[in-house]
């Protein structure tokens, strides 16, 4: 089994060639997602605490129905792993 692939600015999973941001040369980016990567630039000039708050929103519509989703413990796993994020470095 390969190891999950994450985007390197919002953690997101990289699963599908969907999934990858492009360079400017529109071939596929291998550490970025395509809602942060496109074209070679950031779709966003944001900070990390920004690129947190992005992401927690998005979590909480995707696990809206899971009863067992804690908020405060993904922010803190974010708060956690985006500073060893390649982008934040």
């Amino acid at each position: 089994m390969s190891e999950m692939i994450f985007c390197q600015s919002c953690a997101m999973p990289l699963q599908k060639d969907d999934d990858y941001g492009t360079n400017s040369d529109g071939g596929k980016n291998d550490e970025y997602c395509v809602y942060c990567y496109k074209d070679g630039v950031f779709t966003q000039d944001v900070t990390m605490d920004e690129m947190i708050d992005i992401s927690l929103k998005h979590m909480k519509e995707l696990f809206s129905t899971d009863p067992n989703f804690d908020e405060q413990t993904a922010l803190n796993e974010m708060k956690s792993y985006f500073p060893e994020l390649k982008r934040w470095q």
